[in-house]
């Protein structure tokens, strides 16, 4: 007789999983013999197991990832880009964002640097960490506008308050001087706090010729670079591998004839 009073209850404190292992439950043979205990067991670990998902699917949508089905299970290790599984794995498990630490993934254009950073996200929304996926190129554009309508106080405050930030595509062009500046700002308040992921076809040590200025760079730097891991990925683009292999001439004449 209390049954569907209890459920709206439930349903009226968003105790969501609670209602649904409840209604299991009583929908399921034999489980009369289960202790109150058990029952509320059972049902508190359907709660918990519903909320812990529902906040990964929130941060993970939050995260706006290029690559939003990418995860570290995926990790093509077969291919021939001196990715090694066991550092990999081992950064997988999560404590160098736990120590605020940051991560750089170098190599030519092709070499999986995005998706990985991608799989990295997914992983760090699992642990918990709320993530933020940006291309550099288009955050400087929406700084540079956030500046002149501004948004740019509300702007850096949620550049710098995710705790990690994936950066993609850092290096396509020397920066101009306001490009600098907004580095230099992000990567201050995220020292130490926080941990980033920069990605980048240029490898580390041209970095500082792109920053340009010998001063802002070496602060720019000496924040990111000093408390890094890095994994510098190698061999051919894995697009043009995975891309449809030419026709032949007698393929083409066949397709070709009436």
């Amino acid at each position: 007789m209390l049954t569907n009073p209890t459920l709206d209850q439930m349903q009226a404190l968003g105790l969501t999983g609670m209602a649904v292992a409840w209604r299991e439950l009583a929908e399921q043979s034999g489980t009369n013999e289960l202790s109150r205990d058990e029952w509320l067991g059972l049902m508190l670990d359907r709660e918990v197991t519903l909320r812990a998902d529902k906040r990964i699917r929130n941060r993970l949508a939050s995260a706006k990832l290029r690559f939003a089905q990418a995860c570290i299970e995926d990790i093509d290790f077969a291919a021939s880009r001196s990715l090694d599984r066991r550092n990999t794995m081992a950064l997988a498990q999560g404590q160098w964002l736990t120590a605020h630490e940051n991560l750089i993934l170098t190599g030519q254009t092709g070499t999986g640097k995005s998706w990985l950073a991608c799989a990295f996200g997914r992983q760090a929304a699992r642990h918990g960490h709320s993530v933020l996926y940006v291309r550099v190129p288009r955050l400087f554009e929406d700084l540079a506008l956030a500046r002149l309508d501004g948004s740019f106080p509300r702007l850096i405050d949620k550049l710098t308050r995710v705790q990690l930030l994936i950066l993609d595509d850092f290096g396509t062009h020397a920066l101009s001087d306001q490009q600098r500046f907004h580095l230099f700002e992000i990567v201050e308040e995220r020292y130490q706090r926080k941990s980033t992921l920069i990605t980048a076809q240029v490898p580390v040590a041209s970095w500082h010729d792109l920053i340009a200025d010998s001063t802002v760079a070496d602060a720019i730097l000496d924040r990111i670079v000093h408390n890094a891991h890095r994994i510098a990925l190698q061999g051919e683009s894995m697009r043009k591998k995975k891309a449809a292999p030419l026709l032949t001439d007698t393929e083409n004449t066949e397709i070709n004839q009436p």
